[in-house]
């Protein structure tokens, strides 16, 4: 028994499929924007020697200039020398003036993250006593925003349109309606996707410089700055670009010239190359959004990148296909309208378009967002469940869409049904008709004979008369020539019938296409679909230059313990130290709390670890305080013996602030012992 799936069955799954695979999809494809993780001198910290340089760490490898790391003074004037540079992994430091006075200093940074966006921030701290400042640090600069920014952003949103166009159109028309090549609107729709492509790209390479440094328009055609971002990774990603749009343009000549000149037959042989030749072009123009953005950086991006590439490809082929179908439907001639099979190929084609789509989100959810949380709790989950909403919405009235290909393709079969059921009668009136027509001719013949003679005698009169009529139609036609020609000489009235005639033609198709309600009803419903994917597009745009989930939620937890670090420097202090008394048992971590680490009383709490992380049950615990500039020390404090593992003292006098070391000496055992040190700012 032959199990089949109705068409209400199928659009569920649909549903559902689409649904789950943009809760788990973003944006075409993200990762992570860079992060700072870290700093030395740590935010709001108070040191009491300046610094020789300051340094800043990310959660990836980011792009530096010049002004990329800035140190200023109380007063605003920079105190950093040379070029910022690579110092380890991803950290990066700058070097400043030696001999700095004390007062509160700002640290401005903008840098460009592997996935190419600028990301920059502000923070400071305090060489001796913090101090008033001119300079206004902000968490947050506004970097990538502006006047600027708005048009990078546009550029990005038509580099993706003219990108979904151009393939989706091409796709349609050799995969679902190979006569298509031939409609005016449908070439159109296809080199307009092509011209806006190339136009973005141009765009955006024009803008790169100054949107990713100083955000200023009077930048914009910096041609210092333009050479500086042709040696970026993005750089060569847009030109790479622009060049793989010169094989798109040789492609489409083909399309629209050799191919729609072929017959039918002979298409079938070129649709293959060109299928294959478009395919490796449309690859290649994904992935150079793949190689320099969000998927070339972060987790896994050797994966990454080709699921990227997919990606982009189902979704132009999805919605580009969905924009080929309604310009078929609205404006190919009536002589030429889009068929049924068409409409039930392109229907198949998307279903496994969102597929694709599907298993790509599934993967891509993961690199961005990492848990439920994010999608609630940061601004891209957010925006992330805004695009779940309006595809729940597109695939819905995709579903009353295949309801109406299902109504054509019902109707088309009734039709051919008719056809044959009435080709036998229309073969047996054609048979009766012959004989009837074969009597006729008897008898005409028969006729023809007996009124020969009359005929003949009035052969001349007839003569004359047809000539004289002849005579009168040639005058006729020289005057109506005549007319022609006065009319034709003027230029306005020519233009003006040839308009007249336009529309009258124009109606005329509309009102062809108007007449089947079926496939009327399934325009409107494509119109509707258009509509929400231009929409679904403008989200997926800002999707791509918003911070993924994943890194949002780093970020903060970085924020957090750099202000615990903080917190720790001018109150609590915490020091981790691992020791190795050499014997048979003898390795463990220590761990030294001192509360509130300033100048006068505190309170010290020691804990002793196995490296397992279970409490140690040493014999003995000793510690002494060490100010070696000063001369002073060590200062000898024997802690009490608490609990297992736990050792404390209350009432420790530390005399003076500055760069204490703090020496644990643990025995565990008669004969095994050992002294650790670390040095920490106090006070």
């Amino acid at each position: 028994m032959k199990t089949t799936i109705t068409p209400r069955v199928r659009n569920l799954v649909l549903l559902l499929l689409a649904v789950t695979g943009m809760l788990f999809a973003g944006a075409g494809t993200a990762s992570a924007h860079a992060a700072l993780t870290g700093s030395d001198p740590s935010s709001g910290v108070v040191v009491d020697k300046a610094p020789t340089q300051i340094s800043l760490t990310f959660s990836e490898k980011v792009s530096t200039n010049d002004d990329s790391l800035r140190v200023l003074d109380p007063k605003g004037k920079r105190v950093d020398v040379g070029k910022p540079s690579n110092i380890s992994g991803t950290t990066y430091a700058t070097q400043v003036r030696s001999g700095l006075p004390d007062g509160t200093y700002t640290v401005a940074w903008q840098v460009v993250s592997a996935d190419s966006h600028p990301v920059g921030g502000a923070f400071t701290f305090s060489i001796g006593s913090p101090s008033k400042t001119t300079v206004s640090a902000s968490a947050e600069q506004d970097v990538g925003g502006g006047l600027v920014g708005g048009l990078y952003g546009f550029g990005r949103y038509m580099s993706y349109a003219g990108f979904i166009v151009m393939v989706g159109g091409a796709a349609f028309i050799l995969a679902c309606w190979q006569r298509g090549a031939g409609v005016r609107a449908l070439q159109r729709l296809v080199v307009s996707g092509w011209v806006s492509l190339t136009a973005a790209t141009l765009w955006l390479l024009l803008l790169r410089g100054s949107y990713s440094t100083t955000g200023k328009v009077g930048d914009i055609f910096d041609l210092n700055l333009l050479g500086q971002v042709l040696q970026t990774k993005t750089g060569a990603a847009l030109v790479s670009r622009l060049l793989l749009l010169a094989a798109a343009a040789l492609f489409i000549a083909v399309l629209f010239g050799a191919y729609d000149k072929r017959e039918d037959e002979e298409k079938r042989d070129l649709t293959f190359g060109l299928s294959i030749g478009g395919g490796v072009v449309a690859a290649g123009l994904a992935a150079s959004w793949a190689l320099a953005e969000h998927a070339s950086t972060g987790l896994q991006p050797g994966i990454a990148m080709p699921v990227d590439v997919v990606h982009l490809l189902a979704v132009a082929i999805w919605l580009g296909g969905l924009a080929a179908l309604l310009v078929a439907l609205y404006r190919a001639p009536a002589d030429n309208l889009v068929g049924r099979t068409a409409v039930q190929n392109f229907s198949r084609i998307a279903f496994g378009s969102v597929l694709a789509l599907v298993a790509t989100g599934v993967y891509q959810s993961w690199r961005q967002l990492g848990s439920w949380s994010a999608f609630t709790d940061t601004g891209y989950g957010q925006l992330l469940l805004v695009k779940i909403g309006l595809v729940a919405l597109l695939v819905g009235i995709a579903s009353i869409s295949r309801r109406w290909t299902a109504r054509l393709a019902e109707t088309a079969e009734a039709t051919a049904t008719t056809v044959e059921e009435r080709a036998p009668e229309k073969e047996k009136a054609h048979a009766s008709a012959s004989t009837t027509t074969a009597d006729s001719s008897a008898t005409a013949s028969a006729a023809a004979s007996a009124s020969s003679a009359t005929t003949s005698t009035k052969a001349g009169v007839s003569s004359a008369t047809a000539s004289a009529e002849a005579d009168s139609d040639v005058t006729d036609v020289a005057a109506s020539a005549k007319g022609a020609d006065s009319d034709a000489g003027d230029s306005k009235r020519a233009a003006q019938l040839a308009r007249q005639q336009a529309a009258v033609d124009s109606t005329r198709q509309k009102r062809l296409r108007d007449a089947d309600p079926i496939r009327f009803g399934l325009r409107r419903s494509v119109l509707a679909e258009a509509a929400v994917a231009v929409v679904v597009l403008a989200v997926t745009t800002a999707l791509t230059a918003t911070e993924p989930g994943r890194t949002e939620e780093d970020a903060k937890a970085a924020k957090s313990s750099s202000s615990s670090s903080s917190s720790s420097s001018a109150g609590a202090l915490t020091l981790d130290m691992s020791f190795d008394t050499g014997g048979t048992d003898g390795k463990g971590v220590i761990r030294l709390d001192l509360d509130p680490a300033r100048v006068g009383g505190n309170e010290m709490h020691v804990y002793v670890q196995r490296p397992n992380g279970r409490a140690f049950d040493v014999p003995e615990v000793k510690v002494a305080f060490t100010l070696a500039a000063k001369k002073i020390g060590p200062l000898p404090v024997t802690p009490d013996r608490i609990t297992t593992g736990h050792w404390a003292a209350n009432g420790i006098q530390i005399p003076m602030a500055g760069d204490w070391k703090i020496s644990v000496t643990v025995r565990t055992s008669d004969i095994d012992q050992t002294t650790v040190d670390k040095n920490a700012q106090i006070g």
